[in-house]
C-alpha cells in the first residue's frame, strides 16, 4: 500500500492511479533504514556495462569531462561538492538575477514559482496561498531559493529532491539551516544530501491543499523521482516537476541504468494526463528541438514549438512550462511507438541482427545520437 506523507508523519493512504512495473519496493524499504538526516554516503556498487558520461555542451559545466571516472567523482565523492559550489559562485556572478526571466502560474490557491539557478537550472516554490505554506523543488542555490521565500512571507515546510546530483540536491542543508522544522524528501537509494524523510514510489506528501505523489523513474539516477503535485483540490491542472528524467523535447542521460529502465520511466510520464504542466529541471529546450528537427524534420509540430522557443530564448525568457499532451507531438524521446520515428532513425537491427529494433534500442540509438549532437 502506498504512504501518506502529512507535516512528516507517516500512515496509510490510497494507492495512486498508476502502477509501475518492475519497482521492487523492497530495495527502498531496505535503503530507507539505512538513511537518516545526516548526509548519506553514496553507496560504491557495480556500473551497467556501456554506460558513459560525453559533454552535453561546451559551457562551463562541472560534469564536463569524458569518463565513467569523472562521473563516479562527480557524483558520488565530496569533489563533486566542491565543483558545484565554484559553479554556484560563478553562475551567481554571471547572472545575478537569473539565467531567465520566469513567470509565476497562480491557480485557485496555488502559486508555482520558477525560479532560475546555476547556468541553466530551475529550482521550484509551489505555495499553499492559503495556508502560506511552501514546498522547494530541487533548490540548488538556497540564496535564490531563500530570497523568493522572504519575498512571498512564506514557511517552507518541504523540500522534494529528485536526485542526488548537486546541481539539484547542493541547497539542501542551507535551507534546513534557515527554516527549522523543514523536511528533505527523496529516494533513499540515490543518496540525497541531507535526506530526512524517505520515499518509495506513490507515498503521498501533503503540504496545506498541496498533495503530491512521489514517482520512482529510475535510468539517469538509480533512485531518480517525479513529483505530480494534483490539481482536482485547487481545480486546475496537475503540475509534473521531472527533474533529469524528461525536459521540453528532450530526456536525461542514462547515467545510472539501461535504456529499458529509461524506457520504463518516460511510459510512466506517458500515462499523465496531455494537459498535465511539465516543469524541467533545467533550460534545454532550444537545443533539444534542434536535435529533434534532426531525426523528425517534416514535423510540423516541432517547427511551430521552436519559432515559439527561438523567440523566448531571444528574450531571455523560460521555456517553462510545456504540456505532456505537446510533448507527445515533437519529444523524439517520447515517441519511439511512432512509425514517423522509426523510419526516419533508418534500420536499426535487434539483438539478433534479424529481428527489427525494440522501443528500448530505438531510445538508445536517441540518446547516442543526442550525446554526439553538436548542440548550444
Amino acid at each position: 500500500m502506498a504512504t501518506t506523507v502529512v507535516a512528516g508523519l507517516k500512515h496509510p493512504g490510497l494507492r495512486g492511479a498508476l502502477g509501475y512495473r518492475g519497482f521492487l519496493r523492497g530495495a527502498c524499504a531496505r535503503g530507507a533504514q539505512r538513511s537518516s538526516a545526516r548526509t548519506p554516503r553514496s553507496e560504491p556498487g557495480p556500473w551497467p556495462p556501456g554506460v558513459e558520461y560525453i559533454p552535453r555542451k561546451k559551457a562551463k559545466n562541472p560534469m564536463k569531462a569524458v569518463g565513467l571516472a569523472w562521473y563516479n567523482l562527480y557524483a558520488r565523492t565530496w569533489l563533486g561538492y566542491l565543483l558545484y559550489r565554484k559553479q554556484l559562485q560563478r553562475a551567481r556572478h554571471r547572472y545575478p538575477d537569473g539565467h531567465s526571466t520566469v513567470q509565476p502560474r497562480v491557480f485557485n490557491g496555488v502559486k508555482v514559482l520558477p525560479i532560475p539557478v546555476l547556468l541553466d537550472n530551475y529550482s521550484y516554490l509551489i505555495i499553499d496561498t492559503q495556508s502560506k505554506l511552501a514546498v522547494a523543488v530541487d533548490p540548488s542555490d538556497p540564496r535564490a531559493v531563500q530570497a523568493y521565500i522572504e519575498k512571498e512571507g512564506v514557511t517552507l515546510v518541504a523540500i522534494l529532491c529528485t536526485h542526488k546530483h548537486w546541481d539539484h540536491s547542493g541547497g539542501n542543508r542551507e535551507l534546513r539551516r534557515q527554516n527549522r522544522g523543514c523536511r528533505v524528501y527523496g529516494n533513499p537509494q540515490d543518496g540525497i544530501a541531507h535526506l530526512t524523510h524517505p520515499l518509495c514510489h506513490q507515498d503521498m506528501v501533503s503540504v496545506g491543499r498541496l498533495q503530491f505523489q512521489a514517482l520512482a523513474t529510475p535510468g539517469h539516477t538509480r533512485g531518480h523521482m517525479i513529483y505530480v503535485l494534483d490539481g482536482e483540490p485547487y481545480k486546475g491542472p496537475s503540475c509534473l516537476f521531472s527533474g533529469d528524467v524528461l525536459f521540453l523535447s528532450g530526456c536525461g542521460r542514462i547515467f545510472e541504468g539501461t535504456p529499458a529502465t529509461m524506457l520504463n520511466s518516460l511510459d510512466l510520464i506517458m500515462g499523465l494526463g496531455d494537459d498535465t504542466l511539465l516543469w524541467p529541471g533545467h533550460e534545454y529546450a532550444e537545443e533539444n528541438l534542434s536535435f529533434a528537427g534532426l531525426v523528425e524534420p517534416e514535423n510540423v509540430a516541432r517547427e511551430k514549438k521552436m519559432q515559439w522557443v527561438q523567440q523566448q530564448r531571444l528574450e531571455h525568457r523560460s521555456t517553462c512550462p510545456s504540456t505532456i499532451g505537446e510533448e507527445k507531438t515533437y519529444n523524439p524521446f517520447l515517441r519511439t511507438h511512432c512509425l514517423a520515428l522509426q523510419e526516419a532513425l533508418g534500420p536499426l537491427p535487434g539483438p539478433g541482427g534479424d529481428a527489427g529494433p525494440s522501443r528500448a534500442r530505438l531510445l538508445e540509438e536517441l540518446r547516442r545520437r543526442k550525446d554526439q549532437h553538436k548542440g548550444k
